[in-house]
């Protein structure tokens, strides 16, 4: 299993956040979304938030591949209405590349690999 780690920003007035955890909830996002994201290979998916940041931890199985997700995720008008929703809360990172919304974080540090 791989662990992914990827932040972006959220809205941070209270309606935004508020809304933003809402749709967030057990049994908010739709069916379809839950689906969609069982079905890449993603193992376990959690999104934290603090102030204005939020963090997605993500755990992928072998056969997991971004790029086949991303293009499933842009042919499926379900996942496209999510996307579209969810843009109204959220705020890319300042140092974000082109069109990436969740930017993936670096580990530089892990206690099982200290003495």
């Amino acid at each position: 299993m791989t662990r992914h780690l990827l932040f972006l920003d959220i809205d941070p007035s209270s309606a935004s956040v508020a809304a933003y955890r809402d749709w967030h909830r057990a049994g908010g996002p739709p069916a379809a979304i839950n689906r969609s994201i069982r079905a890449s290979g993603i193992e376990s998916l959690e999104i934290w938030h603090v102030g204005d940041r939020l963090a997605m931890i993500m755990e992928t199985g072998p056969d997991f591949s971004a790029a086949a997700k991303a293009a499933a995720d842009a042919a499926d008008p379900d996942v496209q209405a999510w996307e579209a929703l969810m843009e109204r809360f959220q705020r890319r990172l300042p140092f974000a590349p082109d069109g990436e919304k969740w930017v993936a974080a670096e580990r530089v540090y892990s206690l099982d690999e200290q003495p």
